[in-house]
């Protein structure tokens, strides 16, 4: 379980395709302190495993294997060695809920349609399949690529986000562009809501 609250931008060391899987390597510097191999690691909101660990000097180097699936349904697969990625460690009993609950199981991959400064922030508008879109709605919460947000306005295939100056800084929104693809989790609460309403 995470917060969707960014703790640093991790860079790509490499991708390996493998028949069964992916290998993923990252390095870390802040959420590198106390990780351990089987502990999960938010990266740009997929929950990952980590698989093998080791350390240069202040830097952290993991591993991850991605399952074809993960890799066919997320922005991951458009990771490149020196991408940016967004990271988060797993919340903590006790820790603050500064975002919202989020899993890190992605359901689905919007489209940034708008991307704009107004301002000292800025604006973004992405489009969404209907499987995400139903759980979107105004002022409620989104994750996108691991980073808990506030929804601005829905359209019927599209919302709209603002982002701040600390938030465009600190996290791996600053290298997105119109046509990127960003990993989208809806708040869990709303399919929950959804699924006792139906029974």
């Amino acid at each position: 379980m995470f917060t969707g609250i960014v703790e640093e931008t991790g860079t790509v060391e490499s991708v390996h395709p493998g028949d069964q899987s992916i290998r993923l390597t990252l390095s870390l510097r802040k959420t590198g302190t106390g990780l351990k191999v089987g502990d999960s690691l938010s990266v740009n909101g997929c929950c990952l495993t980590v698989a093998e660990l080791a350390t240069k000097g202040r830097t952290k180097t993991a591993q991850f294997d991605l399952l074809q699936e993960t890799w066919r349904l997320t922005n991951l697969q458009d990771c490149r060695a020196g991408s940016s990625v967004n990271l988060e460690r797993s919340l903590e009993a006790g820790g603050r809920l500064g975002g919202h609950f989020v899993t890190g199981h992605i359901d689905g991959m919007g489209k940034i349609v708008s991307w704009e400064q107004k301002g000292e922030d800025h604006q973004l508008q992405i489009a969404a399949s209907d499987d995400v879109m139903r759980y979107i709605v105004h002022k409620g919460s989104v994750a996108v690529d691991g980073i808990s947000l506030t929804v601005a306005s829905v359209e019927k295939d599209s919302f709209t986000i603002w982002i701040i100056p600390h938030t465009f800084e600190e996290t791996a929104l600053k290298e997105r562009a119109v046509g990127d693809a960003v990993n989208l989790e809806s708040d869990i609460l709303g399919k929950y809501v959804e699924r006792f309403a139906a029974r």
